[in-house]
């Protein structure tokens, strides 16, 4: 093995030389990179190989790399590359072949040699790169896309990165993403044959060469990927995503309405296909041979039809399929549309109707999510609508008992609206929800009570809480008691509650170190000593050694009786 790693060390000396002759680095500097290289090179030629000395080993040839470039632009020479950069270059590309051989399954190991090439290796180096990774890897469809793309956007390849989507297909007949780019890379294939043909007839040149038929430049090759897609993989939403990029390229109009004629034919069921089509009118003008520049008013006006023909078109549509997808889709619309800002009263009270209008209708229907009556129910209390949102979450609650969500959407409404009502509603909610999952039932009661009742009604609340709730959600409502202890009574009422749930399980250190917090802004004369006795605490609970020393790490203290108990680590065994 020594005589090995000799002759590699005995490699690097003419670059070394070099980087010495031309100024980049002094001797002593080079003593230190002969050093450093015969270290790495023993733990890459060693008997038992770690991955972590490989990527060490590339690493710092990398840095080394970097810190040679930085110098030739310091002393602005740019000569020698071949007898220096390159030979790093090569022995670094030999690490990473010896690793991507050892570890074929590492895909982070392999997409560091692509990036590497990328930066420093030559396009030729970097395909068979792709190449050896896609032998291994092949059933991983993203590396296929990366490499067809690099083909595509840097070799300017066309028919490699063909080769590349037709050879994934074969192994993936049924990736929609893989379609989705193949169907992408032929469409910008046309449009770079189109953009061609458009400077050769600009400099009025001889296209004897140029033999692609208008069937290619007007993306025919793109539509057979369309057609066999869509044999294979069914649903709107692949169909959509096909559209989607088919309107991304100007001369391909006869191909998008193909696809969207399709898409209506094939589709009707599909809540997705209508809602496209409706959101479609969102882009028509009403008038569009008028191109004269509108006023705010006329252009408001003109919002409000195209809203109008999207509302007809879900109109018609929850009429034809009457789901709650579909009518999640017609409300998502209305939200979208009503969160426009907008400075038309008239335009923003019309998407505020119509908004509600369609959560009522699907409510009358039961085609209403839980997450929809929440979200009808944020809508109407900050309008003060309080009865029809007391209205809404009674029905909520109706269709889903055993909601959370919905009882706390209740509590906010008769919060909201000063109801006498919540304490006996929370006591009723918790007969229907089970108790682990009550916790923002009541920290929510809590914080409504802190604000309007008294300080004992809301620590009546507080221990009840704790007696119910369990588990890991024991330690938020904890930090939650401390919190509001502090708040109303200082550190005197913090130490009284801190001392109540010290022994409550599961213990935390946050819950400490907020407690420690509060004694640091405390007196100095007194810091030392509370110091002393929440690490005792904390010591008698068996918290770990390590835990106590983060606990302290912050403090100041003068009194040091603690510390030979802290320091014996014998007393923090369980």
């Amino acid at each position: 093995m020594a005589e090995i790693i000799q002759e590699r060390i005995e490699d690097r000396i003419p670059e070394l030389e070099q980087l010495e002759r031309v100024g980049l680095f002094s001797r002593a500097e080079i003593k230190a990179i002969i050093k450093k290289a015969s270290d790495l090179e023993y733990k890459i030629q060693r008997r038992a190989l770690f991955k972590e000395d490989f990527i060490n080993y590339i690493q710092y040839e990398i840095n080394l790399l970097e810190l040679i470039q930085r110098r030739r632009t310091r002393i602005k020479y740019s000569f020698k590359k071949d007898e220096i950069e390159h030979s790093i270059v090569h022995r670094i590309q030999g690490v990473f072949r010896r690793a991507s051989a050892k570890w074929k399954d590492d895909v982070q190991l392999w997409l560091s040699y692509v990036v590497f090439c990328k930066k420093w290796a030559t396009k030729a180096q970097l395909s068979k790169v792709f190449s050896a990774m896609l032998a291994i890897h092949s059933n991983k469809p993203a590396l296929w896309i990366m490499a067809a793309k690099w083909e595509m956007e840097d070799r300017l390849s066309s028919e490699s990165a063909r080769q590349l989507f037709l050879r994934a297909l074969r192994f993936h007949p049924e990736c929609p993403k893989l379609y989705q780019e193949y169907f992408r890379m032929e469409l910008m294939h046309a449009e770079k044959l189109r953009k061609e043909k458009q400077e050769f007839e600009k400099a009025d040149m001889d296209m004897g060469s140029f033999d692609h038929s208008e069937e290619i430049l007007n993306g025919e090759l793109a539509r057979i990927i369309y057609k066999n897609s869509i044999s294979k993989i069914k649903g709107a939403e692949f169909h959509v995503s096909l559209l989607s990029i088919a309107q991304l390229f100007d001369f391909a109009k006869d191909l998008q309405k193909e696809i969207y004629d399709d898409l209506q034919a094939m589709h009707t069921d599909d809540p997705l296909t209508w809602d496209y089509v409706a959101r479609r009118e969102l882009e028509i003008q009403s008038q569009p041979g008028d191109e004269q520049p509108l006023t705010k008013q006329a252009k408001a006006v003109e919002v409000g039809r195209r809203e109008e023909r999207c509302c007809a078109v879900y109109e018609e549509a929850v009429k034809t399929l009457p789901t709650e997808g579909m009518w999640k889709c017609y409300i998502n619309f209305c939200l979208e549309r009503f969160s426009k800002k907008t400075s038309s009263e008239f335009l923003r009270g019309k998407r505020l109707e119509r908004t509600m209008i369609s959560f009522r209708k699907a409510h009358e229907l039961k085609l209403l999510s839980e997450s929809q009556y929440k979200q009808w129910i944020e809508l109407l209390l900050p309008r003060d609508f309080f009865t029809e949102a007391l209205e809404v979450a009674e029905a909520g609650i109706e269709l889903f008992k055993e909601s959370v969500t919905m009882w706390q959407m209740k509590l906010q409404v008769l919060i909201a609206s000063k109801s006498p009502d919540i304490a006996m509603f929370v006591e009723e909610a918790f007969v229907h929800l089970k108790p682990q999952v009550c916790l923002p039932l009541w920290i929510s009661w809590a914080e409504w009570s802190e604000g309007a009742q008294s300080h004992e009604d809301t620590e009546a609340i507080f221990k009840k809480a704790i007696l119910a709730i369990t588990g890991t959600s024991s330690v938020t409502l904890k930090d939650n008691y401390l919190d509001w202890a502090y708040r109303i009574g200082g550190n005197k009422k913090a130490r009284t509650v801190f001392k109540s749930l010290q022994e409550n399980r599961p213990f935390s250190v946050d819950f400490f170190r907020k407690m420690i917090q509060f004694e640091k802004e405390q007196p100095p004369e007194l810091l030392g000593l509370q110091a002393c006795a929440t690490c005792a605490l904390v010591l008698r609970l068996s918290l770990n050694f390590q835990s106590c020393l983060r606990l302290l790490s912050s403090w100041d203290f003068r009194h040091v009786m603690l510390w030979p108990a802290l320091m014996n680590p014998a007393r923090w065994q369980t």
